[in-house]
């Protein structure tokens, strides 16, 4: 098939882009370059089915494709807090123009949503029935409620065009070549234990996280987009919870850093608690994920000693 994979050139769309060219598809990475990274991609630039366009899918774009994966979007707080607007015209824009590309040339469209449409939960864990507890005004909610409306745009695309639609809601995900300056948990207390600098817990330590290894989560997408009959949403993530201080002493002891741990004031409408219910991934998709945390973690500790010792 011919497949458009939109934030290609980001953390989990290259692995997306990656394993699709793997499995013998034609693939078009459409990546403006503001998250996104050519480091993420250029192993594949020589394999003849990959092409790379440089393109903000604000704009609307006319391509011939089967598959649409919409991935494009900064999915961490200090990207889509360095320019809210922006982030909102990329999910809801973005997500106008994919869905008019896919119901243009009848191809089956994927949107990545996010555990954020739960905001900060008053249901533990997570099912797809729940509504969430998002605050529309806060400093998170140009991510929020973006991914909030791009659902709505695809249900709407579905039930007023039939377009061919799936969406995903995708938790905290880790792995290689997520970005250094993110801000996320995972790259943050990685590179400080790496560093040996003091590891940054935010409040007390005990809000967890769940958190899967992006090559669980690939998976989990390729089976959502090939699942006839089924549109979702569907939680993609890792069930097993973790509290950021259990998540922080790991990565000191998988690391040999000599770290310390320090607590730092919990930012505005940070999440107490997210874990995923998969009950209906495991039942509709026959999907869960298979890495444990340690053996992602190392992998991913690897990855940035590695880009650490390149400078």
């Amino acid at each position: 098939m011919k497949i458009l994979v939109t934030g290609g050139a980001g953390f989990v769309g290259s692995h997306l882009c990656e394993r699709l060219l793997h499995e013998g598809h034609d693939v078009i990475c459409l990546d403006n370059f503001f998250t996104g990274s050519r480091d993420n991609i250029i192993h594949l630039m020589d394999n003849h089915r990959f092409e790379v366009i440089r393109h903000d899918i604000v704009e609307p774009i006319l391509l011939e494709v089967d598959r649409i994966y919409n991935l494009a979007c900064p999915a961490s707080p200090v990207h889509y807090q360095y320019n809210p607007v922006k982030t909102v015209k990329t999910s809801v824009m973005g997500c106008i123009n994919m869905l008019g590309l896919a119901k243009r040339v009848k191809a089956r469209i994927l949107q990545a949503s996010t555990s954020e449409v739960y905001g900060d939960p008053q249901v533990h864990p997570q099912t797809e029935a729940y509504w969430g507890n998002v605050n529309p005004i806060g400093i998170r909610s140009c991510y929020d409620e973006g991914k909030r409306v791009a659902e709505t745009l695809m249900m709407d695309y579905h039930r007023q065009n039939g377009v061919d639609i799936r969406i995903i809601r995708i938790f905290n995900t880790y792995g290689p070549r997520m970005a250094e300056n993110d801000g996320r948990v995972v790259s943050n207390f990685v590179l400080q234990a790496l560093r040996n600098q003091d590891i940054t817990v935010y409040g007390d330590g005990s809000q967890t996280r769940s958190f899967c290894y992006v090559d669980d989560l690939v998976e989990g997408m390729i089976r959502m987009m090939e699942c006839d009959g089924f549109i979702g949403p569907v939680n993609l993530g890792n069930p097993v919870e973790n509290t950021i201080l259990e998540f922080a002493e790991k990565i000191i002891r998988i690391t040999g850093a000599t770290s310390r741990i320090i607590h730092n004031p919990l930012p505005l409408d940070d999440p107490k608690q997210r874990r995923p219910d998969i009950s209906l991934a495991m039942q509709r998709l026959g999907w869960t994920p298979s890495v444990d945390l340690e053996t992602g973690l190392r992998t991913t500790v690897g990855y940035f000693a590695e880009r650490l010792e390149k400078g």
